[in-house]
């Protein structure tokens, strides 16, 4: 979409009228309040379906982009309930574990928001092009870059920290040692809020990041509860 750049920028507002694009700024009632809270939360944000998400009590949940069946097996235990209790999932469109947590949050007849490190026009990676079509249409998916906008790779990390500010808290299924998962995590404990994990194999290299987070004090997750009980009810 080479020929975007050079589009008047009333060209362009009409072209993200056509798509159905808002665009909220942080002095905007429909800013999440939560997002607000964090430190450097960004100043605006385009957003491509149904807003009103970002206002309901939303949950990330991130890991490894080469998560297996034990991370898909893992989160199943967990994310019929979290949907009953009525959690918005949120989760980065990226490869593995956030494909996971957005397609199974719309199995089990949730709603999920995907918070993208790039415009709205160049989705990455191109396989979640269709999810991404759909969530736009009957979830949300949202990004601080203009939809013109390429990824670029520190467009990631800092993508990370829309989706913790965003959350109540963070639930991290799969990480490595060093892992996107990992600053997420660290970005929603500096802004005070929970961050859970599952445990595994201690010689399992995709659980070397979660048994971190436990030895640290991240809250162990085995079943649902574990979640609600301290996340949900506690209030």
């Amino acid at each position: 979409m080479k020929e975007l750049d050079t589009i008047h920028p009333e060209q362009l507002f009409r072209l993200y009228q056509s798509r159905n694009i808002d665009f909220i700024t942080i002095k905007d009632f429909e800013y999440p309040s939560l997002l607000k809270e964090i430190y450097d939360p960004p100043l605006a944000l385009f957003a491509q379906g149904n807003s009103a998400l970002m206002q309901e009590r939303l949950l990330a949940i991130v890991g490894a982009r080469d998560s297996d069946h034990l991370a898909e097996n893992s989160l199943r235990t967990v994310m019929p309930d979290l949907i009953r209790e009525k959690l918005t999932i949120v989760s980065g469109l990226a490869k593995g574990a956030d494909t996971m947590a957005h397609k199974q949050a719309i199995e089990y007849g949730g709603k999920t928001i995907g918070v993208l490190g790039g415009g709205f026009f160049h989705i990455y990676p191109r396989e979640n092009r269709k999810l991404a079509e759909l969530m736009a249409k009957e979830h949300l998916i949202i990004s601080e870059y203009p939809p013109i906008r390429k990824p670029e790779k520190w467009h990631f990390p800092m993508r990370n920290r829309i989706i913790a500010g965003l959350s109540v808290g963070t639930l991290v299924i799969q990480a490595k040692k060093r892992s996107g998962s990992l600053i997420t995590a660290d970005m929603a404990l500096d802004s005070g809020r929970e961050v859970y994990a599952f445990p595994g194999p201690i010689n399992h290299k995709l659980f070397e990041g979660t048994n971190h987070l436990i030895q640290q004090g991240a809250k162990l997750v085995g079943t649902s509860e574990d979640i609600l009980d301290e996340l949900y009810f506690k209030n």
